[in-house]
């Protein structure tokens, strides 16, 4: 192993290429059907089924066998979706089966594809425009639905035809796309849903003309056309999102809901139960269920939750127990609990993280008490059990009676996969490559918030020996570093053997210690997440000596990059050098569902803005900042670096700007990843005195 840990991580995409994902498991619980690339060093994911009645693995597409394995021919459609749901790798990165999982649906450079699983045939091309996105079989298998040209078709594949079935009457008008507060912060990547009998489809329009139009340029290239984006920035129009059933005869029938009042379209279940919308109202403090009846299009409320702040999105819920009970989740206390009809039946201190599957009577959900390890748990007719006891965070499927168990812990460089049937367990193997760092974080509960952290030493440190300190956060929410997973301490560990003591806190606004932990940053996300970095860091270095708080360095990257800049613009005393990639430095330039969650718009609540934004900070700079930014970012844009940038030449604050040209929020390419890792660790060393 001579390649550096910068370029193995970059190579491999953080080491996730030939990690097995995206599972699903068939209904009587037989085959298992994933995502998994050929090495370590491939990107070019691939589609695999395993079954249990012989414990074979197949490998169902191979899209270098397909001449299919280049993304050149990607639709830009589904480009943005890629950037939404942050994919790395290429190939069949996504795909949808039948209701008995006998078949599978994928695109691949745009075009369509059908693969049957009991066949060794290779996969069927659909002759089709191209420009395909997001394929889905209807239930029976009869059917392939799917997005193009912003209309939506289905293709019959016994009679080998294809109709459009709604196509878009105006420009910035789509069909069966999900709109960019849905797919980019609602976690919705779909927009459109089979009925159970196959004969009819929910399908989302949505029309994006009242969204403003903002202009991403390539400066490297100033021959190219600048793209245009429909972006929904805080207080600005969101598209407007209805919702039609469209059968395959021909009729539409409008759904019908409070689409000024409830804007949000959340998500969308169509079950032998019937059909359930999920909507939100834009200063998300209420989430509705709605029952919709496919003849008329006329909705009932089934259930609602309101909060004071605001309702969070769970994943899997609402949902349905067969006898028609509805599982959802109660925050009216200080824990997350799962609810059968309105009732808890978690207990208190069990933070309820979301609900994976319903396999019967029995409920399989992601909790845990310690906010650092995340189990799976059932719930049904034998109560509450605990599947997976030991620390990490698992993530799982309940299907047919078969448990499918994803584990990340501290004692395994991959996630461990194990599929769980009767008294038999199988093994799906990881093909992805070793880091070659075991990370060894401290973890503690520090200052009487009790705010998560993770303390990571050289591997080679003696004690004694003072270290200048690195603060590693990412610190916003919705996320968490401080976990019981390996993989999650890499990059932190190999900080701290160039020579740091690496801290990792979980300030207020971060998830899994609680509604009220989470909800403290309503109406200033600079204050509270500032103060816990401050507060942790001096807690940990009263119990660690050798944290040299003369030479502290903070870094980061989105709402990390965020709490770096702010760090040493108001608290230079404390921090001494920041490293600040893609940071959101002005929130009215930040998307709606997101921002206005925390800080409401920009008219209702200036002062939240004024708060939590840095521009006016500028003025105050007195430490090295070294500001990073993709200049093809569409979702925290480069004007955020640029404008903070602006206003400190004006105020006459020397800094240093790094901009990435062609790279977007990710930075997925080789040689920019590899290399910005070295250059924040040269410029740390430079700012703080480090020696080489």
């Amino acid at each position: 192993m001579t390649d550096s840990f910068p370029r193995r991580q970059a190579r491999t995409r953080g080491f996730t290429l030939g990690a097995p994902r995206t599972f699903t498991v068939s209904p009587d619980g037989r085959r298992v059907v994933f995502l998994r690339s050929k090495g370590g060093t491939d990107p070019v994911t691939c589609l695999w089924t395993l079954d249990l009645d012989t414990g074979e693995e197949r490998l169902v597409a191979d899209p270098a066998a397909l001449d299919r394995a280049g993304d050149a021919d990607l639709p830009p459609e589904e480009r943005a979706r890629r950037e939404r749901s942050r994919e790395r790798a290429g190939g069949v990165v996504g795909y949808a089966t039948d209701r008995p999982v006998t078949m599978a649906a994928f695109a691949l450079g745009g075009q369509l594809y059908v693969a049957e699983f009991a066949a060794s045939l290779s996969p069927r091309l659909i002759e089709t425009p191209g420009g395909v996105i997001d394929p889905r079989p209807d239930p029976t298998g009869r059917y392939v639905a799917y997005a193009a040209g912003g209309a939506l078709h289905v293709h019959d594949l016994g009679a080998r035809t294809t109709v459009t079935v709604a196509e878009p009457e105006a420009p910035g008008v789509t069909y069966g796309l999900a709109d960019f507060a849905a797919a980019e912060e609602i976690g919705r990547m779909r927009g459109f849903w089979w009925s159970p009998d196959g004969e009819a489809l929910l399908v989302a329009r949505v029309d994006e003309s009242p969204v403003q139009r903002w202009h991403i340029a390539d400066p490297a290239n100033p021959d190219r056309t600048p793209t245009v984006i429909a972006y929904p920035a805080a207080g600005t129009p969101n598209a407007h999102v209805t919702a039609e059933v469209i059968a395959l005869n021909g009729r539409r029938t409008d759904v019908v809901w409070d689409t000024v009042r409830d804007e949000y379209l959340v998500d969308v279940t169509w079950d032998n139960q019937g059909l359930v919308i999920v909507v939100q109202p834009r200063d998300q403090r209420a989430l509705r269920t709605l029952a919709v009846d496919p003849e008329t299009g006329g909705t009932t409320l089934v259930a609602e939750r309101t909060d004071p702040d605001w309702v969070d999105v769970v994943p899997g819920v609402p949902a349905r127990l067969p006898s028609g009970a509805l599982l959802d989740v109660d925050e009216s206390g200080d824990t997350r609990r799962l609810t059968v009809d309105g009732e808890p039946v978690t207990p208190e201190g069990l933070q309820v993280r979301g609900v994976c599957d319903v396999d019967g009577d029995v409920v399989l959900l992601r909790a845990g008490t310690d906010p650092a390890s995340i189990g799976l748990w059932t719930w049904g007719p034998d109560g509450l059990v605990e599947r997976t006891p030991g620390v990490g965070v698992h993530n799982g499927r309940l299907v047919g009676g078969t448990l499918l168990v994803a584990a990340q812990t501290l004692d395994e460089d991959d996630t461990i996969v194990t599929v769980h049937r009767g008294d038999a367990t199988w093994t799906v193997p990881s093909l992805a490559d070793p880091p070659g760092l075991r990370p060894a974080p401290r973890f503690a509960a520090v200052t009487e918030r009790g705010l998560p952290t993770a303390l990571l030493l050289p591997s080679w440190h003696r004690p004694g020996t003072r270290l200048p300190v690195l603060m590693d956060p990412y610190g916003g929410p919705h996320a968490q570093r401080v976990t019981a997973s390996r993989k999650a301490h890499l990059t932190s560990q190999w900080f701290a053997d160039q020579g740091f003591a690496v801290v990792v806190v979980d300030g207020r606004g971060t998830p899994g210690k609680g509604p009220r932990f989470e909800r403290a940053v309503r109406g200033d996300l600079a204050g509270p997440v500032l103060d816990d970095q401050v507060d942790a860091l001096q807690a940990l270095a009263k119990d660690n000596p050798d944290l040299d708080l003369d030479r502290v360095g903070i870094r980061g990257w989105s709402f990390g990059g965020y709490l770096a800049a702010l760090a040493v613009l108001r608290r230079p005393d404390v921090f001494h050098a920041a490293v600040a990639g893609a940071p959101v430095t002005d929130w009215a330039l930040y998307d709606t569902h997101y921002t206005e969650r925390y800080l409401g718009t920009p008219a209702g609540d200036p002062d939240a803005y004024e708060r939590s934004s840095l521009i006016a900070d500028a003025a105050k700079l007195t430490r090295p900042l070294l500001l990073v930014h993709g200049l093809a970012d569409d979702n925290v844009v480069a004007a955020h670096t640029l404008r903070l940038s602006s206003a400190l030449l004006a105020a006459g604050r020397p800094h240093s700007v790094l901009p990435l040209s062609g790279v977007t929020h990710m930075t997925p390419q080789e040689v920019v990843a590899e290399n910005l890792l070295l250059l924040q660790v040269r410029f740390l060393e430079d700012a703080l005195g480090v020696s080489r």
